[in-house]
Formats: structure tokens, sequence, C-alpha cells
């Protein structure tokens, strides 16, 4: 196939690329992909756009997490799959568990200790959990004072929350950090009074 970069990629292109990501075991990468199928990244990452266009209306999408790719059902079709796969049971998280992730999702890479440290509480059980989950994943390690392991959060974690790339979360808010508003007499008050 031909590295044309003014032209689409062709319907052949789109149909073997939708082929691969159909039989990958999990995500790939578009430079995997390309290599499979003789063409340019390019061509890929335009492939793969314009199925991520076409899915949009339907029940699959294309996932995008750290530079690899793969073919996974529409969050809108969760329930659904869960009840087929009779996986609705064992899906729910609990609020350590969430409270974790969200901390490794915005803040990624990051270390255990930051963790705790966000947290303020001991994380090696929920880190555990989530590692056997395959919600997160070891990223290697800091630069730091005992080299300390990097966590990422994995393809799994996008599927579960019905994600399609880290992007699409939600904007991180800052609670504002105003004193709560004084509802009693103040010291000085009560001695004159």
């Amino acid at each position: 196939m031909s590295d044309t970069p003014d032209r689409p990629p062709s319907t052949e292109l789109i149909k073997l690329l939708e082929a691969l990501l159909f039989v990958a075991p999990g995500a790939t990468t578009p430079i995997q992909i390309a290599s499979a199928l003789g063409t340019s990244v390019k061509e890929v990452e335009d492939g793969l756009d314009i199925l991520e266009t076409l899915y949009s209306s339907r029940g699959l999408r294309i996932q995008r997490h750290h530079g690899r790719v793969q073919l996974t059902t529409a969050p809108e079709s969760a329930a659904a799959v869960e009840r087929f796969l009779g996986l609705e049971a064992t899906s729910r998280l609990s609020r350590a568990a969430l409270e974790t992730l969200a901390i490794i999702a915005y803040q990624h890479p990051v270390t255990h200790p930051e963790i705790d440290a966000i947290r303020g509480v001991n994380s090696d059980g929920v880190l555990k959990s989530l590692l056997s989950k395959g919600l997160i994943q070891e990223a290697g390690r800091a630069e730091k004072p005992g080299r300390p392991i990097l966590y990422i959060t994995t393809p799994d974690f996008l599927s579960h929350f019905g994600l399609n790339s880290l992007a699409e979360l939600p904007p991180l808010t800052e609670a504002p950090l105003e004193p709560p508003a004084e509802t009693q007499p103040h010291h000085d008050e009560l001695l004159k009074g």
C-alpha cells in the first residue's frame, strides 16, 4: 500500500485494520499494525480516525491508551455486556479503590508513597487488588531514592469506566480553600459579654 499523505485510507485498508483490531488479543500500537499491513503509521492513524467516526453511532469503539489502541464495546452497552458475560457481580469497586484509581488516572505515573500521601492512609491492599483486577499496572521505577514503582491505569480501566482515552476524564476542580463561615460568636465577643 502506498504512502500518500493527501489520499484517505482505502476501503480495503479500513477492512484490514478492523480485522486486525478484532483479532488482537489486547491493545496494540499503530506501528505494529502498520508493520503487519505494510503501510505507513499515518495511514493507520487516519484509518483509526475513520473507524472512530464510524463506530461513534454503533456498539463498538476505538480505545486509545498510552500509545496503544484496541477495539472495545461502547460504554452504553456495558450493562447488557456485563449481564451476558455474567460480570455484573464482580464489577463493583470499594470507595478506597475508586479513590486510588482516581489518583492514578489523574497523576499518572504515580508512586505508592505519593498515593499514600494524597489519601492519608496506607494503600498496599488497594494497590494489590487493583493490580489483580488489571485496572492498573506497573510502569517502571521513579528516579528517586528507593526507586519506587510507578503506577498507571490500563486499557481495562478505560473499559471499566466506559472511556475511550484518559482525555475523556472530567476536569479536576479544586474545592475552595476558604474557611467555613463562623456561626458562633468570636472568643473576644464572649469575654465582653
